[in-house]
């Protein structure tokens, strides 16, 4: 009877001990199977990161993909007008198109040379009076007339030709003053009828080409006996496209020829009130002196 139950006791043990194993196995299995379910998140989630940002270097680099294809198709764009000028003032023909490109540098050349002159002769005449005046006040006439002397522009060669007469008398500078203000205007209207010439010559050298081009339009037509828009296509373009060049470069000629004239203008505007105040200075130095 105690072997039995020893026995029973033993296998009661051994039962005990099988499950305690048993069930340290099921928590091994249960803490594996949760790591790898952590591990497939932890993967799951680092892959959809991946992906998004994947996503979102692909939209950036069809974003710069668009702007570097919008920058290329502006680029042709400006360099195609360029060309396509250049090309049209190839077709419009080496003999005539050479001749309206003189005509505009030419006229470009005249042009920024009257402006930098005119430019130059505008003098402040209220401050040139008033140095003029305290000059004659203090210095007498040789004060003022290095006054005008060391000055430029028309107003002051007037002043210095009138002082320059003031002995032979206030009529003799009136007429001294009239004289040199003939010149001066002279001086500052030189080269502008060049100008004027050239506005005109632009236009009509296009309009020649116009003319030569439906000449030979005209002449293809008899030559081929029948009306063919191929044939006298090309003399009409070179004819419309020589018209076009003249009368750019008259409309550019004639805005510079405009501004020059308004500047003449001024200037000679400046001179009269200029000479008129001078006079009646050098009467009230007379008059202060004798």
């Amino acid at each position: 009877m105690k072997k039995a139950l020893s026995l029973f006791a033993i296998v009661a043990l051994s039962m005990g001990t099988v499950n305690a194993y048993a069930q340290e196995d099921m928590a091994a299995t249960e803490e594996v199977v949760a790591d790898s379910a952590v591990t497939e998140t932890m993967d799951s989630a680092d892959a959809a990161v991946d992906s998004a940002a994947a996503t979102t270097d692909s939209a950036v680099t069809e974003e710069v993909a668009e702007e570097e294809v919008v920058v290329e198709e502006s680029a042709p764009a400006e360099k195609a007008f360029t060309q396509i000028l250049k090309e049209k003032f190839i077709e419009g023909g080496a003999f005539f198109m050479s001749f309206v490109l003189l005509a505009l540098v030419l006229g470009l050349a005249l042009v920024i040379e009257r402006i930098i002159y005119l430019t130059f002769a505008q003098t402040n005449t209220e401050k040139l009076l008033n140095e003029v005046e305290g000059a004659l006040n203090n210095g007498g006439i040789e004060a003022a007339k290095e006054v005008c002397r060391n000055t430029r522009g028309p107003v002051a060669t007037i002043f210095f030709e009138g002082l320059d007469h003031y002995s032979e008398g206030l009529d003799m500078v009136d007429k001294s003053i009239m004289s040199v203000g003939s010149v001066e205007n002279g001086k500052l209207e030189k080269g502008v009828s060049w100008i004027s010439l050239f506005i005109a010559l632009a236009p009509m050298l296009g309009f020649m080409g116009t003319v030569i081009g439906m000449i030979g339009a005209f002449d293809a037509i008899e030559a081929a006996g029948d009306i063919n828009p191929s044939l006298v296509a090309g003399g009409i373009k070179i004819a419309l496209l020589t018209t076009v060049f003249g009368l750019i470069v008259a409309i550019i000629l004639q805005v510079f020829y405009n501004l020059i004239v308004a500047m003449i203008d001024s200037i000679v505007i400046n001179m009269e009130d200029a000479s008129i105040s001078f006079l009646d200075l050098l009467v009230a130095f007379n008059k202060k002196n004798s």
